[in-house]
């Protein structure tokens, strides 16, 4: 175990599984010699090869389609996208081709493909490269959805994505490459669609995930001088989402708030809530709280950016309303 960013973390599981299963690759814009938007995929190129891994040109539908075909005949695609704000062009093969597949063919076909989106605000991207699009995603039968806060998550669900026989939709937060934390230098894998209590509570749950989780264990700490013990649960996974773990959780504190810098409107905090109403309405005590972005674009203007972007100050706030 030693200290990792969560880019390190990323790269590391990729080389790793590269090296377990040569039906690893990797394909998209600038992930070869120059390792990547972000450097997620640096010195792999120099390890593997231009076969393994493949600059493509800067199309997203061919990435995205490319990996479907790839995986449907065996294959285990890793692709990225520069910026997950571009998957509108590549709609088409993500929804209707590989999220599909398997349930067109009765089970007799797989596509075990992932596709690494960064997302989020907080670096002056402005509009077109700044959105948090996760409830999109969600909303497709047929894909998962992981999107892991800290540089331990990140690499055993990295792990776990490549080896799914489902197309994964991986989203990394910007902000979150250079995170650091605890990584076994060993490879492991954590399950897909299993939540993590990051702070244990009794007060009232927070629900948060991605950079997100950051601001609520912020706001944890604060609420504990005022007598509120916040428990903190990171989902990792939005589909499958693992809602026992969440209802347990509800089930001690009898309060909730959930936290996700994506617009709240019909956002995750939106189906998490309604889970609850239908599931577990009983041992709620006050009105479910959700905290997110307001309904519009992300500002290019940095105060105006950082006055879009939610954080600890909003999840006190909601947590007060209710306690």
């Amino acid at each position: 175990m030693s200290e990792k960013t969560y880019l390190q973390a990323l790269n590391e599981a990729l080389r790793q599984e590269m090296e377990s299963d040569e039906k690893v690759f990797i394909l998209g814009e600038d992930v070869g010699q120059f390792g990547g938007c972000f450097g997620v995929t640096q010195g792999l190129f120099a390890e593997f090869g231009e076969e393994r891994v493949m600059d493509t040109p800067i199309t997203e539908s061919t990435i995205v389609g490319a990996a479907a075909g790839a995986a449907a005949c065996g294959l285990r695609p890793v692709a990225e996208l520069m910026f997950v704000d571009f998957i509108g062009v590549a709609f088409d093969q993500l929804f209707n081709q590989a999220a599909k597949m398997r349930f067109m063919f009765g089970g007799k076909a797989t596509v075990p493909m992932t596709l690494r989106m960064p997302q989020g605000a907080g670096i002056g991207a402005a509009a077109q490269h700044s959105q948090s699009l996760e409830s999109w995603f969600m909303n497709i039968p047929g894909l998962k959805v992981v999107i892991p806060s800290t540089p331990h998550d990140a690499k055993g669900l990295l792990i776990s994505a490549i080896r799914d026989d489902n197309p994964v939709v991986f989203l990394e937060h910007k902000l979150l490459y250079g995170a650091t934390g605890e990584v076994p230098d060993e490879s492991y894998s954590i399950e897909l669609g299993k939540a993590d209590v990051k702070r244990e509570g009794s007060d009232v749950t927070i629900v948060a995930y991605s950079q997100m989780l950051y601001s609520a264990l912020e706001a944890a700490e604060q609420l504990k001088a005022d007598g509120i013990n916040a428990e903190v649960v990171d989902p990792r996974c939005l589909l499958p989402l693992d809602k026992d773990t969440i209802i347990d959780s509800v089930k001690k504190t009898h309060k909730l708030v959930v936290a996700h810098e994506a617009v709240t409107f019909a956002g995750a905090g939106a189906e998490i809530a309604a889970i609850i109403a239908d599931e577990a309405i009983e041992y709620i005590d006050a009105p479910i709280k959700r905290v997110g972005a307001p309904f519009c674009p992300v500002p290019f203007s940095p105060p105006l950016e950082q006055f879009y972007i939610p954080g600890a100050g909003q999840i006190i706030e909601a947590v007060k309303s209710i306690c």
